[in-house]
């Protein structure tokens, strides 16, 4: 849970551990991504309803679908083709998908902590698949990150 600055304390959403193959010959991916969103309203400049996903000449708009369910549901899809064509997965997967990343990943540190020793005890690499374009045809590659640091300052 989560105490707000005015006192009242709100039950954390879940987070989604998944995995798939323990293969031992074969190295550990863990994928991370969250599925939450920083509000939004049509009068910010939506020229469509942004909780509602709508298709325009070929392309997807949706409060969401690049930050950061569109790059969740592309390893999901990555998945289900090896299956779909009878292909062996080369790695193992590990999914962590979280719904609190806007808020700064509230209660995440606790969960991996706990997890450390079992969940993510054979994971070799991690992918974070949250992040920008550098125009509409060339995406980041980005192969560091740096911290997050939350805090509240009240001021009288």
């Amino acid at each position: 849970s989560s105490q707000l600055p005015d006192g009242q304390v709100l039950p954390l959403p879940s987070v989604i551990l998944g995995e798939l193959g323990k293969d031992p010959q074969n190295p550990t991916v863990c994928f991370y991504g969250h599925v939450d969103v920083q509000p939004a309203k049509k009068e910010d400049g939506w020229n469509t309803d942004p909780y509602t996903l709508t298709e325009i000449n070929g392309n997807l708009y949706g409060r969401g679908a690049t930050d950061n369910k569109g790059p969740v549901l592309a390893w999901i899809n990555a998945v289900e083709t090896f299956k779909a064509l009878k292909l062996a997965i080369p790695v193992n997967f590990k999914f962590v998908i979280e719904g609190m990343e806007e808020a700064g990943s509230l209660g995440l540190e606790k969960l991996l902590e706990e997890e450390n020793q079992s969940f993510f005890s054979d994971v070799d690499y991690i992918v974070i698949s949250d992040n920008l374009w550098l125009s509409n045809k060339k995406p980041a590659l980005t192969y560091g990150s740096r911290g997050n640091a939350c805090f509240f300052v009240e001021v009288k």
